[in-house]
């Protein structure tokens, strides 16, 4: 076999090979923005945790009884009061959550969510850190 008769098998090959790594490289940046799109708070199905929290595993808790379920979720990250309060004021509401009596209170289903949002401790960097206490039960 000679270099000549292998290049045309080659180059097809080849070509095949940088298209689907443009492919690939080219879609990145959407595969990874579909999976920052699925960060959900622990516990809550379609609720998503806020760009900038981390949840706090350890702090976090799921109970199902008859009367209906009570789910705790803790997530803490370097952001301000205002901005996570803003986030949710808009969020919650497009997943038929209306606004409840007292701040940061939302019903919908004869369920109640409550946001318990507070400034806690800065991080080792010096940032602000907030922590956020999502509440869920029976309304």
């Amino acid at each position: 076999m000679t270099a000549r008769s292998v290049l045309p098998a080659v180059r097809p090959a080849m070509i095949l090979a940088v298209l689907l790594g443009v492919l690939l490289l080219g879609s990145a940046p959407f595969a990874g923005s579909a999976r920052a799109a699925d960060v959900f708070v622990d516990g809550f199905a379609e609720l998503p945790l806020m760009p900038g929290l981390a949840a706090v595993k350890e702090e976090s808790l799921t109970f199902d009884k008859p009367a209906g379920r009570i789910v705790q979720a803790v997530a803490r990250g370097a952001v301000t009061v205002d901005a996570v309060r803003k986030f949710y004021r808009e969020t919650v509401p497009q997943l038929g959550w209306r606004r409840g009596p007292g701040e940061d209170r939302y019903l919908r289903d004869g369920e109640a969510l409550h946001l318990d949002i507070h400034p806690t401790h800065p991080d080792a960097a010096g940032r602000p850190q907030v922590t956020v206490r999502f509440s869920l039960s029976p309304e």
